[in-house]
C-alpha cells in the first residue's frame, strides 16, 4: 500500500476555500485526510516536509501540442509528459493537429497508449472538428467521446462554414462534448500583426485583431443558439475579452483560457528583440491588450490560463521572424511566469492563480479534479513560491523555443504527484522503471 504525508505546507484548495497549513494524508492514490495536524501516522507511510512550500492540486493544462504522431522530432508524448511533470502538471489536453490528424478511433487510441507508457501526467486527447481538419464532414462524434476525447477543437484554424459548425455545436450539445475554439476569421486574417504601429515597423503579416474578434463574436453566438458548450483558446485581444465578458453577463455558456506570454509580453517586446522566439499565433499584441488581460482574468471573464506549449525544432525557430515556424514552449515556466506577472505584481491572489490553472480546468473539462479535498484523485504539485532562479535553456521538452529564457523569477516546482506517486522531485524526473 503506498502511503504519504505532506507536512507543514500551505494548503490552497480554491474547491474548498482552503489557504492555510495544513496535513495531507494520502492512500493509494486517494487523499484521505485533511488536517491541521495529523498525530496518527500508519507504518510505511512516506513523510514528505513541504515547510515553506504551497501544496495545490495538480495544474491543468487545456491546451497543449505534443506532436505525436507524426511530427515527433518537434515532441512525443514521453517528452511532452515528462515536461508537463516538470512543471507541476498532471493532466494535459492534446491537440489534434497531429499526422495524421487525430479525427478517428484509431489515432485517439494510438496516443493513449503511449500515455500509458509515458506516466508522468494524466493525457486527454482533443479531436479534430472536421476529418482531417479540411472543414467539410463533422468527425464521428459518438466513437471519439466512446474512445475517450475531452473536447473537440479544430486548432490552428477555425471552421469556415459557420452553418458546419454550428451542427457540430448541435452534436456536442446532444452529447455533452465542448468546443475548444481557435478564433480566427480567415477572410480577416491577412494584413500586419495588430494592424498596429509596432508591425509596421518591422513589416511583419499575421493574425489581425479583427480575425480574432469577428470570429469570437461568432461563435458565441452560435454556442448561444445551440446552448454548446464553448471555450475559448488562448484570447490576445481586449475586444475579444469584452465580448466574452457580456456574454457571460448574458448567461451564454463559455469559458475562456489565455496563454501566460500573452499577459507576460507584448509586441513592443518583438522590437526590443526582433527574434522568431517572439513569434506565435496569435500575435503577442499591443501594451494595452496585455492589461486587458490582467484585467480579465482578475475579474473572472478569463478563466484558465493555458500554455498552448508548441515545440519547434531548432530549424524551425531561426532566427527570421519571417520564415520561422509560430509556437512556443510553456508547460515547463508556466507556473513560475504567472506567479512573477500576476500574483507577485497583486493582480491575482495566490488561491485565484491556483484557481485558473487547476480548478477552473477541472471546471471547464467536467471532470473531478483540481481539488485536495478527501476522496479526491491525489494529484499534487509542491512549489516553494520563494525560490529564486533563472530560467535556462535546458527543458524536458524536445524543444527549447522560449521567450522566457533568461527571466529571474521566483516559484520553483518542488515536487509532482501523480494518482499519490511522485514522479518529480527536486528537479529530478522518477525512472519510468519505477513507475510502469
Amino acid at each position: 500500500m503506498n502511503r504519504l504525508l505532506i507536512r507543514n505546507g500551505i494548503l490552497i484548495d480554491p474547491a474548498e476555500r482552503i489557504f492555510e497549513k495544513r496535513d495531507l494524508y494520502i492512500e493509494d492514490g486517494v487523499v484521505k485526510k485533511v488536517d491541521d495536524i495529523l498525530c496518527e501516522i500508519p507504518e510505511g507511510t512516506e513523510i514528505i516536509d513541504a515547510s515553506g512550500c504551497w501544496v495545490m492540486p495538480g495544474f491543468i493544462d487545456l491546451h497543449v501540442h505534443f506532436r505525436d504522431p507524426g511530427l515527433t522530432y518537434k515532441e512525443t508524448v514521453e517528452t511532452g509528459c515528462m515536461a508537463a511533470a516538470a512543471g507541476g502538471v498532471t493532466t494535459v489536453c492534446t491537440m489534434p493537429n497531429t499526422k495524421p490528424v487525430t479525427d478517428c478511433v484509431q489515432v485517439v487510441e494510438e496516443i493513449m497508449e503511449k500515455a500509458r507508457k509515458a506516466p508522468y501526467t494524466h493525457l486527454l486527447p482533443i479531436a479534430a472538428v472536421t476529418l482531417g481538419q479540411k472543414g467539410k464532414e463533422i468527425v464521428d462524434l459518438p466513437a471519439l467521446k466512446e474512445a475517450g476525447i475531452c473536447a473537440i477543437s479544430e486548432d490552428g484554424r477555425s471552421v469556415t462554414d459557420g452553418g458546419l459548425m454550428k451542427e457540430a455545436m448541435r452534436r456536442c450539445k446532444a452529447l455533452d462534448i465542448p468546443i475548444f475554439d481557435h478564433c480566427e476569421d480567415e477572410s480577416l486574417a491577412g494584413g500586419c500583426i495588430n494592424d498596429g504601429e509596432v508591425s509596421r515597423k518591422l513589416g511583419l503579416p499575421g493574425l489581425s485583431r479583427d480575425a480574432e474578434n469577428a470570429m469570437t463574436a461568432r461563435e458565441i453566438l452560435l454556442a448561444e443558439s445551440t446552448g454548446a458548450r464553448l471555450h475559448i483558446c488562448h484570447v490576445s485581444t481586449k475586444e475579444s475579452a469584452e465580448i466574452i465578458r457580456v456574454a457571460k453577463a448574458h448567461g451564454i455558456r463559455v469559458t475562456a483560457e489565455v496563454g501566460p506570454h500573452h499577459f507576460a509580453l507584448s509586441d513592443e517586446d518583438i522590437l526590443k528583440e526582433p527574434h522568431s522566439k517572439y513569434k506565435m499565433n496569435p500575435p503577442l499584441r499591443t501594451p494595452e491588450d496585455v492589461e486587458a488581460m490582467k484585467a480579465a482574468l482578475a475579474d473572472g471573464t478569463l478563466d484558465a490560463i493555458a500554455t498552448d506549449h508548441a515545440p519547434h525544432s531548432a530549424e524551425e525557430k531561426t532566427e527570421d521572424l519571417l520564415h520561422s515556424m509560430n509556437g512556443i514552449i510553456g508547460l515547463e515556466t508556466s507556473f513560475a511566469i504567472s506567479k512573477k506577472t500576476l500574483v507577485d505584481t497583486g493582480i491575482l491572489s495566490p488561491m485565484q492563480l491556483v484557481e485558473k490553472m487547476s480548478t477552473n480546468p477541472a471546471r471547464v473539462l467536467g471532470i473531478p479534479k483540481g481539488t485536495l479535498s478527501v476522496g479526491s484523485c491525489a494529484d499534487i504539485c509542491i512549489a516553494d513560491p520563494n525560490e529564486t532562479y533563472v530560467i535556462n535553456d535546458r527543458f524536458y521538452s524536445k524543444a527549447n523555443n522560449s521567450p522566457f529564457i533568461g527571466w529571474k523569477v521566483q516559484g520553483q516546482i518542488k515536487m509532482t504527484i501523480l494518482d499519490g506517486r511522485i514522479v518529480y522531485r527536486d528537479g529530478k524526473l522518477t525512472s519510468k522503471e519505477e513507475l510502469v
